[in-house]
């Protein structure tokens, strides 16, 4: 199941993983690389509304993020902000975050906002395409782990 938050990130092409309850795609604004969009498959647009089983659900989702960005990116922390003001349905952004900068296709990601709050303003921005590659590169590091 999609829905239009999925697709405003662009949903199927930027998708790294999915569980029975969540997508996980990647954010084509990167304020840091490995930056995730972490979106509900269910109907709902407040986080209350959510499912007991799809609360249980994003344990394993978490779990599986934690791992994919701590061997891609080597992250000294990692934030899930919660936003929802333009798109609705429910969904975290899922920002890792480190000291430094890092590269890949020889772009270089610095964290902006390190050490205080993210600086979802500086972002490098992926074409789709771009956004496809990194998520295939991911999707491939979930499925061996």
């Amino acid at each position: 199941m999609t829905n239009p938050t999925a697709e405003n990130f662009g949903y199927p092409r930027t998708k790294v993983a999915e569980t029975d309850s969540w997508l996980v795609l990647v954010r084509p604004k990167q304020p840091t690389l490995g930056a995730l969009v972490l979106v509900c498959k269910e109907p709902v647009e407040s986080f209350a509304q959510v499912s007991p089983a799809a609360f249980a659900d994003l344990g394993v989702a978490v779990k599986g993020i934690e791992r994919l960005l701590g061997g891609f990116v080597a992250y000294e922390k990692i934030n899930y902000l919660m936003l929802m003001m333009v798109d609705r349905d429910v969904h975290f952004h899922v920002i890792p975050r480190y000291e430094g900068t890092r590269t890949h296709e020889g772009l270089t990601f610095a964290d902006a906002g390190w050490p205080a709050a993210p600086a979802l303003g500086a972002t490098v921005d992926l074409d789709l395409d771009a956004a496809e590659r990194l998520a295939g590169t991911l999707a491939k590091a979930w499925a061996a782990a």
